[in-house]
């Protein structure tokens, strides 16, 4: 079980009123724009629960679009981040949704890009700035963000899980967390490693080349002052 420290109860250093409503939703807003890497051109936000209700008053909306725009919940320009995305030619849309049974303060992201990539990620603000992922393209996962992460999309075949931890062995890289997530057996699966370290573009590149890989994102740490 994941232990959290003084400051994750007593929240970050950030613009706005509300750990959950800001800073958690900046960090949101900035693994979205990751996981997407891309020009991003428009962002419709689905803004579940307490999320749907208050997202002007607290400042969610600008929280989210500063996170896609790259910025941390302590950026002064957070509170110009709806007229940031306007000047990129970023459109923005809002809208209120019933995810089904998750945390109040949830939001899926749908991310198309200049290429026409369309991404979804869904995401919720747990308190105290901290914040879990859960779902990316329709495909279940679980990470916080609070560690260099390694996300990878693969066939489902015997031997994809110690191919890609003997790279990471091989490298000194130590496992905090590791997940295998599927929906259906020998279709595609997504493993989820939360490392103590971070990992060198070139092991990423070794393991893009491993067979049977679909896709690799790697998420350095969303919080502040991290590894």
């Amino acid at each position: 079980m994941k232990k959290y420290g003084v400051f994750d109860v007593l929240g970050p250093i950030m613009i706005g009123p509300s750990s959950s409503h800001t800073a958690g939703a900046a960090r949101l807003g900035k693994i979205a724009g990751t996981m997407a890497g891309c020009r991003i051109v428009k962002v419709d936000f689905l803004l579940h629960g307490s999320f749907g209700k208050t997202y002007r008053g607290h400042g969610t909306d600008r929280a989210l679009v500063a996170g896609i725009l790259g910025m941390e919940p302590s950026d002064e320009r957070l509170r110009d981040a709806l007229q940031i995305a306007k000047d990129q030619g970023i459109e923005i849309n809002f809208i209120e949704k019933d995810l089904g049974e998750v945390h109040p303060n949830t939001v899926k992201f749908i991310i198309t890009c200049a290429n026409n990539r369309v991404i979804s990620v869904v995401g919720s603000s747990i308190g105290g700035g901290n914040i879990q992922i859960n779902e990316v393209d329709g495909d279940k996962v679980e990470f916080t963000g609070a560690y260099p992460t390694l996300i990878i999309s693969h066939k489902d075949v015997p031997g994809q899980v110690s191919k890609v931890t003997a790279y990471l062995y091989e490298n000194n890289i130590n496992i905090a967390f590791m997940k295998v997530f599927r929906n259906h057996r020998g279709q595609i699966a997504n493993m989820v490693f939360e490392t103590d370290n971070k990992i060198p573009s070139e092991v990423l590149e070794n393991i893009k080349r491993i067979p049977d890989i679909e896709r690799l994102t790697y998420i350095s740490p969303v919080k502040e002052g991290e590894a």
